[in-house]
């Protein structure tokens, strides 16, 4: 089982190409996921929640000026790189409330695999993540509102609840489930990540069949300004964690903290207030940013043991 779950999660990016194919060519097969598409997304907030600990939250108060700069970077960066890129390319409003919403959106959960990867601050990335994810029912509906308000009608508090619903309650149930009944967690633990990848996939699948007619029409345009947006989150988080003099490990931390974003929630909230044209970006995301991540932290390794040879080598010569 344990080969199983991590052949289909180190292969997460080729199955959402897969079912994308699938949901596109044959839309049929896939459109029964539409109403399910909360539940889903709640039930894999509550995974997250289980691998939670309240011991994690003591970072909170030991290290509140870093956890904050990766708060203020995430909704600030995202944000605004979406609408300048929804301006640049002159998106149709429908998709480019989608666009909005994914950069309106708290951190994703793969962004703390990623940081390890990359050998970066996984304890600050953890941090960060459940920030955002607890600041998001506030957040990602009033910057939505903001950015997207003039464009599309958006019923604020409605979204709020639902993030409330869909994120917020998931997380803390299954923090409490992990605190309370710990020793059983721990056994079904290993069998996360699959379930994660399963109905994220299944979700990708849905949002690309109940929109598959679109697709065709802007998938390459809507391809680009994905990826745009994408590296402009992790040069831009990067260099705003240089800025404030923040070490290599948590500047990579805080760096694919604000490029991967919660894509699965763009997605559902796409579907839920607007059209599911709306869900292609989070549905684009959530295979691309998974690349990149991988790609960064594969550049990462090679910078660390690119120094650790110099330091090898200069330590010869002396």
């Amino acid at each position: 089982m344990k080969k199983v779950c991590t052949f289909l999660t180190d292969n997460m990016a080729v199955l959402v190409i897969l079912i994308g194919i699938v949901g596109a060519v044959w839309p049929n097969t896939l459109t029964w996921v539409g109403p399910y598409v909360s539940w889903m997304l709640g039930l894999v907030m509550f995974g997250m929640g289980m691998t939670l600990k309240f011991e994690d939250f003591r970072l909170l108060a030991k290290r509140p000026w870093e956890v904050c700069l990766g708060a203020v970077a995430q909704f600030t960066i995202m944000p605004a790189a979406a609408w300048l890129l929804v301006k640049i390319f002159n998106i149709p409003p429908e998709i480019a409330v989608g666009v909005v919403l994914l950069g309106t959106c708290p951190g994703g959960t793969a962004s703390n695999v990623i940081t390890y990867l990359a050998h970066g601050d996984v304890a600050l990335s953890v941090a960060m993540t459940m920030t955002t994810t607890l600041l998001a029912p506030i957040v990602t509906p009033i910057l939505t509102w903001w950015l997207a308000g003039a464009w599309v009608e958006i019923s604020l508090v409605s979204m709020m609840i639902s993030i409330a619903k869909m994120v917020l309650a998931p997380v803390i149930l299954g923090l409490l489930l992990n605190h309370f009944f710990g020793e059983t967690v721990r056994k079904i633990t290993p069998v996360l990540p699959l379930f994660s990848v399963i109905v994220i996939v299944l979700l990708v699948g849905g949002v690309v069949s109940l929109s598959a007619s679109k697709l065709f029409t802007y998938g390459l345009m809507i391809t680009g300004v994905v990826i745009c947006h994408n590296i402009i989150g992790l040069i831009c988080g990067y260099i705003f964690a240089k800025v404030f003099h923040l070490n290599p490990a948590k500047s990579r931390a805080l760096a694919i903290e604000v490029g991967m974003q919660n894509s699965g929630l763009a997605s559902a909230l796409s579907i839920m207030y607007f059209t599911p044209v709306a869900g292609i970006p989070g549905a684009i995301f959530s295979v691309w940013h998974n690349i990149s991540g991988s790609l960064f932290a594969n550049y990462c390794v090679r910078k660390d043991r690119r120094a650790e040879q110099e330091i090898t080598g200069a330590h010869a010569e002396a």
